[in-house]
């Protein structure tokens, strides 16, 4: 039987009995058919087949690899194997991240011929701004969400590893969510604000009179947790004591109460989170070795902002819903720039208090420069004197630099509110589409 004798009408009725979106695709990347999940997800059910499935799926006017993303039909023709991938789609709700699931199908020659696509919704995360869930484009962020998506359904110890204020508690309830604990309780426990003996009580419990004050029997952390998530926020701040504790706890799955000599067994998934590097804790004989293999199953590093500017537009329209509510707050192009010129040493949590304070200081409807930290008012200086030049911008011209960010703050305003297709964009800035296309990769 060869490709093109393929019988097509039996696959079209095998993606039917699947209740997640299906489409068969060929080598070509159009649209052959799609089962009725899939159009009620897409949004315009009307002119699906024949289309290209990037056409559909992202409004590009290339394929995905040509666009800057990860393209799953372009690497199974070079793999000849299923591939998956994190992508952001156009969906009949908006846009969201779904996780793709690409299958090759081969003829009689051995050659592929066909592809059937998978969706799977990923609610854990919007790609537009959302007041809750996790919001970015960056490839750093959908590299990140691709390994939350990989070990998620898992019951592996997640190490979540990055530096204070990228939302690390934020991932670990989406790694929750999208497993089979989902609707077990996800219990989350700040490790440097315990002391020795109150984390031993605080995670294990304590029986009646197992301490001075201990009037009543007290049901530990873990036991609440019992069939979901135990999150523990800066593992490196426990004690080398409770490390011993933990690590049997791992490697057992029981534990005891403080102050009772009967055996509890328990039943949990541990996610742990760190802004310090576990391995220099090791070095320094501050951090057990053992229990660092036992959390460190399946690390991931969450980026900081600085990595990811191009999601500051996103962050701040959803942080701006968050800490003023009640108005409808817009950012000003200079604010913008100002804003992604920064390096945020707190992250999106330092982001959050600057909107804040901003949104304090705005007595209008449109956040300007002056409403933003002195820091954030103008770029960082080189170091070096200034040398006056005959070329050399007035005082209220815009540098270089800042007008370049200017010009970007601009694009990403526009991307964001822009709703039609990326030609339409284009035609709308005055530029061709390979302009858009490249100035949308300069600043990603």
């Amino acid at each position: 039987m060869t490709a093109k004798s393929h019988p097509l009408s039996e696959l079209v009725s095998f993606l039917e009995s699947f209740p997640e979106p299906h489409i068969l695709c060929d080598r070509s990347y159009r649209i052959l058919a799609a089962n009725a999940a899939y159009r009620a997800n897409c949004g315009r059910p009307e002119d699906l087949i024949g289309r290209k499935c990037f056409e559909v799926s992202h409004r590009y006017p290339v394929p995905c690899d040509q666009a800057g993303e990860s393209c799953p039909l372009a690497r199974s023709l070079k793999s000849g194997q299923r591939e998956r991938v994190v992508h952001l789609h156009h969906t009949s709700t908006g846009e969201s991240y779904e996780n793709i699931e690409l299958s090759p199908i081969k003829g009689s020659d051995g050659e592929v011929a066909y592809f059937i696509e998978k969706l799977e919704p990923l609610p854990v995360a919007r790609g537009l701004a959302n007041a809750q869930g996790l919001i970015g484009r960056a490839p750093a962020f959908r590299a990140m969400l691709e390994l939350v998506t990989r070990v998620a359904p898992s019951d592996a110890s997640v190490l979540l590893q990055g530096e204070s204020g990228t939302g690390k508690e934020l991932v670990a309830q989406a790694i929750h969510e999208g497993s089979q604990r989902a609707d077990r309780p996800f219990i989350a426990v700040d490790c440097s604000g315990l002391t020795e003996t109150l984390f031993e009580s605080e995670l294990f419990g304590h029986e009646r009179g197992a301490f001075t004050g201990a009037t009543a029997r007290k049901t530990g952390l873990i036991e609440a947790a019992s069939g979901g998530t135990l999150f523990l926020d800066e593992l490196g701040d426990i004690p080398l004591t409770m490390q011993v504790k933990l690590l049997r706890l791992l490697e057992t799955g029981t534990y005891r109460r403080v102050g009772s000599t009967e055996l509890v067994r328990s039943d949990i998934r541990l996610i742990s989170a760190t802004h310090q590097p576990l391995k220099t804790l090791v070095a320094q004989g501050r951090f057990r070795q053992d229990l660092f293999y036992r959390v460190n199953a399946f690390p991931i590093g969450l980026p900081p902002l600085r990595s990811r500017r191009e999601d500051i537009p996103l962050l701040a329209e959803a942080l701006l819903e968050r800490v003023a509510p009640e108005r409808t707050l817009k950012i000003a192009p200079d604010a913008l720039a100002g804003l992604l010129a920064y390096d945020y040493p707190g992250n999106v949590r330092e982001l959050r208090n600057i909107l804040e304070r901003a949104s304090l200081l705005c007595d209008g409807d449109t956040l300007q420069l002056r409403h933003l930290p002195e820091e954030l008012q103008s770029p960082p200086s080189s170091g070096k004197p200034d040398v006056p030049s005959a070329n050399a911008p007035s005082a209220d011209a815009p540098t270089d630099g800042v007008r370049e960010a200017l010009d970007d703050a601009a694009l990403a305003l526009a991307l964001q509110t822009h709703k039609g297709s990326r030609k339409a964009l284009a035609i709308k800035l005055g530029m061709s589409e390979r302009t858009l296309y490249r100035r949308l990769k300069d600043i990603a």
